[in-house]
């Protein structure tokens, strides 16, 4: 061996084509090495559509307003002697709440009542002297003229009497008036008169009001559209609701909580308000604990109907595409992807409600999304709806 650097070069040299012989001699599949065989399909949580009855409900504004309101005002003038109820408390339909001076009342009553007594003793007069000449007539005591005389007389004196009863009817009423009485059942606001005060018969400023709460109104405001759309929906069968029964309601209050007490849709506006394009519908709720007060904003949910083949998807199933449509992937009887494109109606308890684009039966993905391309062969693993998703 000599240190000639021209003899030493193999040498040096041979270590590294060792090495890349060896490189290039690797098992398939390792880097470097030839393409293996593809992998297993991916695998893809799916849900299995199945139509089922579902009740529809809407969402929409209301304010709770009077069952029955009555603004109390008197029907004869007076001095206020006495309020006779306690305000913010509940007075039952002919409960005086009033009391007005009734002197002057009562005597124009004592004296109507006395002109009847007259009227009525002349006519009693006046039927026994036309009996007295009727029986006179015959006898030819007297003459026609003063039978007639007699005959006119008595029919004065019934006519009289009429009279006197129908003042004397006038004066028991205004005399009844001095006690102002709540026309209905109902929960009594805040008086704006004292005792002391003078009224005036049929004067604009209402003394009280009552309002009954028991049961109590809600007006709902719903979108004509809106309105259109549910109609069309109960024309061609898509909703279904029982025949002669109203909707029922059910109302969130503004504290969020729900009414424990169901009502019912009332009727509903014939005109549509130019100003918001929306109807009004009028629903009654039993309030027997007086829970819901005039003017409350609620949110009433309104039964349309039941769909009977509704079909619901998990929300989690349901993506957007670049234009901004509803699709879903769908794996087919193949075990491949198919995107379609969904018309989606509302959303119910976590799930959108299809009008179009999905079937009873199908397998929409709900988990490994990102893992699944339209076209492509996975793996479907039936997973429970109720649970959330993990992608």
């Amino acid at each position: 061996m000599t240190l000639d650097g021209r003899r030493l070069a193999p040498v040096l040299l041979y270590p590294f084509a060792l090495a890349l012989s060896l490189t290039g001699c690797g098992p398939a599949g390792a880097p470097g090495g030839a393409p293996g065989a593809t992998g297993a399909p991916p695998e893809v949580g799916v849900v299995t559509i199945a139509a089922r009855p579902t009740t529809l409900v809407t969402e929409l504004p209301g304010r709770t307003s009077p069952y029955r309101i009555a603004e109390v005002r008197p029907q004869v003038g007076g001095i206020i002697e006495a309020r006779l109820f306690e305000e913010g408390g509940d007075v039952d339909a002919g409960q005086v709440l009033y009391q007005l001076d009734a002197a002057l009342y009562q005597a124009a009553y004592d004296s109507a009542e006395a002109a009847l007594a007259r009227s009525r003793a002349a006519l009693e007069r006046a039927r026994l002297k036309a009996a007295r000449y009727a029986d006179l007539l015959t006898a030819d005591a007297v003459s026609q003229e003063d039978h007639d005389d007699a005959q006119a007389a008595l029919k004065e004196a019934i006519a009289t009497v009429a009279v006197d009863e129908a003042a004397l009817a006038t004066a028991r009423i205004n005399l009844a008036y001095t006690r102002v009485t709540s026309p209905i059942d109902g929960r009594v606001g805040r008086s704006v008169v004292t005792q002391g005060a003078l009224v005036t018969a049929n004067q604009s400023l209402a003394l009280v009001t009552v309002r009954q709460l028991d049961p109590i109104y809600v007006d709902i405001t719903q979108s004509s559209a809106q309105l259109l759309k549910l109609r069309q929906a109960l024309d061609d069968g898509r909703l279904s609701r029982p025949e002669g029964e109203q909707p029922r309601v059910r109302l969130i209050l503004e504290d969020g909580s729900e009414y424990p007490l169901t009502g019912r849709l009332a009727f509903s506006e014939v005109t549509v308000d130019p100003g918001t394009g929306a109807v009004t519908m009028r629903a009654t709720f039993p309030n027997p604990d007086h829970l819901l007060l005039p003017g409350m904003f609620v949110r009433a949910l309104v039964e349309e109907g039941v769909r009977e083949q509704a079909i619901l998807v998990p929300q989690q199933g349901v993506r957007h595409d670049r234009r901004g449509l509803p699709t879903a992937l769908v794996v087919d009887a193949a075990g491949q992807v198919v995107k379609r494109t969904l018309t989606v109606d509302r959303a119910i308890d976590g799930q959108w409600l299809i009008d179009a684009g999905l079937e009873d039966g199908d397998r929409v993905i709900v988990e490994g999304v990102q893992k699944a391309r339209a076209g492509a062969e996975v793996r479907a693993v039936e997973v429970d709806s109720s649970a959330p998703a993990l992608d």
